[in-house]
């Protein structure tokens, strides 16, 4: 009997930590609210592929370097049409600050007394304004590095008049300038691609912060697209 009583007693206790627990998931889920929509989602990561893709293709896969080159610029595109026109918190009016009220979420950060926000806080929107235009950089580069012919939409380098003498040496010069200019746009594509892996170490990072100090996992979130409700002090 002893048995018994012991074997329904923890059955009860069995079933009452599974009601509790089903509770709390219902609950959390109840207060979690859609933050990013499905195409925010799938430009994020899908951005995250293509550069990486891009990344590890150069100077080994050209035609899969210059196909990934090619997503980046369209994802890119994509963003900065739907930042004017998507949901609530992919609009750039939602989310871009003043430098001054960016400074004073940095300092707030460092202080660690920063406030959450439900979209993006002030130092990430600065981020995706850096990523984006260094990306354009990086895309607009390598377009022109595509084709020698496309270095022409640049405007003119003043060079110095040769002699009419030396006309028999202008092509050799020409050929000269344009392997100089293509040497330098070279340069660029690679800085602002090296440039890309530091804002993408600093992104990672300030995810990493946000997420520890406000007890919410922000990578899950952009692949769920649902955040904690705000609470007092959040700024929704």
């Amino acid at each position: 009997m002893t048995i018994l009583r012991k074997g329904i007693a923890k059955d009860a206790a069995m079933t009452e930590a599974t009601t509790q627990e089903a509770l709390r998931i219902d609950k959390e889920k109840s207060a979690n609210v859609r933050v990013w929509d499905p195409l925010v989602r799938t430009f994020h990561w899908g951005l995250v592929a293509a550069f990486a893709v891009a990344w590890l293709s150069a100077e080994e896969l050209d035609t899969v370097h210059e196909i990934a080159g090619y997503v980046v610029a369209g994802l890119v595109a994509f963003r900065l049409v739907w930042g004017l026109v998507g949901s609530r918190y992919a609009r750039f009016a939602q989310f871009l600050r003043s430098p001054g009220a960016t400074l004073s979420y940095l300092r707030d950060m460092v202080q660690g007394k920063e406030r959450r926000y439900l979209g993006h806080n002030p130092a990430g929107a600065a981020m995706i304004v850096a990523l984006l235009v260094t990306l354009s950089g990086t895309a607009f580069t390598g377009w022109l590095l595509e084709e020698p012919d496309r270095v022409a939409m640049l405007p003119s380098v003043p060079v110095i008049v040769a002699p009419a003498w030396a006309d028999n040496d202008r092509d050799d010069h020409e050929y000269g300038q344009r392997g100089e200019v293509d040497g330098l746009l070279k340069e660029v594509h690679e800085a602002l691609a090296s440039l890309m892996l530091l804002l993408v170490a600093l992104h990672v990072g300030g995810v990493v912060l946000a997420s520890f100090r406000h007890h919410e996992n922000l990578a899950r979130a952009m692949v769920t697209g649902g955040k904690r409700a705000p609470g007092p002090g959040d700024i929704a």
